[in-house]
């Protein structure tokens, strides 16, 4: 991935309403897997859209999906895993919903 540290103003993420409440029903998680064909802007702005976080925490995800090959990006209910995933695909990067061990 390309390394964009200066990307971090101008893209704000939606505010995304979790269906869980901690604690109850909240074990699937989200891992965005490195490849050498996304850019961390790119990874920045889906996990943004998809997750609603801030630009800070995702340079921080895409930072370590570059560095350790993988990174969990969400936790949530079965659902809204699925849901993140499913966006975080659309830009070809590897994505997997799954229970949390």
């Amino acid at each position: 991935m390309t390394d964009l540290r200066w990307f971090n103003a101008g893209v704000e993420a939606p505010q995304r309403e979790t269906t869980a409440q901690p604690g109850h029903g909240v074990h699937w998680i989200v891992t965005v897997y490195n490849n050498d064909v996304n850019t961390y802007e790119e990874v920045m702005t889906v996990v943004m859209i998809a997750t609603g976080c801030t630009a800070d925490e995702a340079y921080i995800e895409a930072w370590e999906i570059d560095h350790f090959g993988q990174c969990v990006v969400h936790r949530a209910d079965e659902d809204e895993c699925q849901s993140v995933a499913e966006i975080i695909s659309t830009i070809g990067i590897r994505v997997e919903a799954t229970p949390e061990p």
